[in-house]
């Protein structure tokens, strides 16, 4: 051990005591480890994994090489989050491979990964949802019967979805300063009232709302034009406001029940009731913005990593916890052949999307492509299923560590009111007579006899006395398992054998100035 790592052992004390045994002698500098906000992690064995030898890992491996090209275009540096340098160096291997014996892509996965189940604190699965690109019939100037536009991102449209209303003029220090008043950019019914008309935003124009409205939800469209093109739209841009579901809303007021939830209830009721549909979708503030992408018929809408997707392979994650080109194998029973959940899902996907109704460390979006089929399918899927996800080599496997036990009920602090309440007087204990004969009475306890208070010794007469020797300091985790198999043990009780002193002999019993001896 050198002189710097003993005096880092000095000042950090246990902490340092833990860093150099995990270290050693070669310094204080930590290997990269999984760390996700909110999620509790296990890992596991690839056997334990069930159905992960039954997939197709050569339809995962292509897909995971699109995240690959996106992943090796930024290098990452030394700020990168751990998880980006790690697939950094997989995607380089990856590249290099080009696996094409039956196999290969199994095992490549298996050599440079290793599979860690994951959830929310406190429970075992995660959840999942689809989404799919709609079809929509549309035009490119307004017409009759043609009136729901969608629209490009707004010049006015600020990050964090604000924009700048006026300025306000201030003085400090004799010095007029001016800044831009900034608030929240329009909400859904702002917009849909004209707030935006007349800036040539329109990018084209809709016939059905509801069409509009599930483009939005669903973050790109396929518009086909009267004059038989289509256009390909995709996300560009939200005006910041919080996604509000309306599936939630149908089901809390027993319009539609959770087994039946679906996109294609949701648009069956609102064409049922066009006014209440139109309020409903109004509840829903959060609006997007549209971008054309050029991109061809047979090609899939591009994600947030900015790669295209990939039907029944590419997830919708939460950005926020997780990095694009992440591997998680899910399983789940899911309804895709029928209406009911009885699909085995077991497959391999790839983190390369995500949206705002997307949070949480294991909630994943399931794309299942274009067209109405796929929207029935994606419509449908509200289910937990069973999150592992495949984590670089390079980063050090979680340990399991189990959530936090309750905390037993006679550590809990005393309210206001029980400190308050008086203590019941002490009473012999009451036997209970079988077959309801009644019980014994007990005797009255007499009040102890206590003994005259003793003259105290007068100040001088203190001096005459030897000094006191200072009482030993308690341990607190020393008196806790003394007292741990005591019954009525309790953190006062811990704390009080810590804290008060012993009582003196001869000492008075009782109160003194209205409160309790502390013994």
């Amino acid at each position: 051990m050198t002189a710097v790592q003993r005096r880092a052992f000095l000042r950090t004390g246990r902490i340092g005591t833990v860093a150099l045994i995990l270290f050693g002698a070669a310094g204080l500098s930590q290997a990269d480890s999984l760390k996700i906000r909110g999620a509790q992690t296990v890992p596991i064995a690839w056997a334990q994994m069930d159905g992960w030898a039954d997939d197709d890992h050569d339809a995962a491996f292509a897909t995971f090489l699109k995240s690959c090209k996106a992943i090796l275009g930024d290098k990452p540096s030394s700020t990168t989050r751990p998880m980006r340098r790690g697939l950094y160096q997989v995607c380089q291997k990856a590249v290099a491979a080009k696996p094409q014996k039956p196999g290969e892509a199994r095992a490549f996965f298996e050599e440079n990964f290793h599979p860690v189940r994951i959830s929310p604190l406190g429970e075992p699965d995660g959840f999942l949802t689809g989404y799919y690109e709609p079809i929509a019939e549309g035009v490119r100037n307004e017409a009759e019967g043609y009136v729901y536009p969608l629209y490009r991102r707004p010049g006015n449209l600020l990050p964090g979805g604000r924009m700048a209303v006026g300025t306000i003029v201030t003085v400090h220090k004799g010095k007029k300063r001016t800044r831009k008043k900034l608030v929240p950019y329009y909400a859904r019914a702002a917009i849909d009232d004209g707030a935006l008309a007349g800036r040539e935003l329109e990018i084209c124009w809709l016939r059905d709302p509801i069409d509009s409205f599930f483009a939005h939800i669903q973050g790109s469209v396929r518009v086909r034009l009267d004059t038989g093109d289509t256009l390909r739209l995709n996300y560009d841009a939200a005006n910041g406001h919080p996604y509000y579901a309306v599936g939630r809303w149908l089901i809390d007021r027993g319009i539609i029940s959770k087994e039946e939830m679906s996109m294609d209830r949701i648009r069956e009721w609102m064409e049922r009731h066009p006014k209440e549909g139109d309020e409903l979708r109004r509840r829903n503030a959060s609006y997007v913005f549209f971008r054309q992408t050029g991109l061809a018929n047979n090609e899939e809408p591009v994600g947030a990593q900015g790669v295209s997707l990939t039907p029944g392979r590419s997830i919708a994650v939460d950005h926020r916890l997780h990095v694009y080109g992440t591997p998680f194998f899910i399983s789940a029973v899911l309804p895709i052949e029928s209406l009911k959940p009885d699909t085995e899902f077991r497959r391999l996907m790839i983190a390369q999307d995500t949206g705002g109704a997307i949070v949480g460390p294991a909630r994943a979006d399931i794309y299942f492509g274009a067209g109405d089929e796929a929207g029935s399918v994606s419509g449908r899927l509200r289910h937990n299923g069973r999150f592992v996800m495949l984590v670089p080599n390079s980063i050090d496997a979680p340990a399991e560590i189990p959530l936090p036990r309750p905390r037993p009920k006679d550590l809990k602090a005393p309210t206001v009111a029980e400190k308050a309440a008086p203590e019941p007087a002490a009473t012999a204990p009451v036997k209970t007579a079988k077959h309801s004969e009644p019980a014994v009475a007990s005797k009255k306890l007499e009040p102890k006899k206590t003994e005259p208070r003793k003259s105290e010794p007068k100040k001088s007469e203190h001096r005459k006395h030897e000094a006191r020797k200072p009482e030993p300091k308690r341990n607190v985790r020393a008196a806790a398992k003394s007292a741990k198999g005591k019954s009525g043990f309790s953190l006062k009780t811990v704390i009080s054998s810590i804290v008060a002193p012993e009582p003196k002999s001869g000492g008075k019993s009782g109160k003194r100035n209205g409160r309790k001896p502390r013994s």
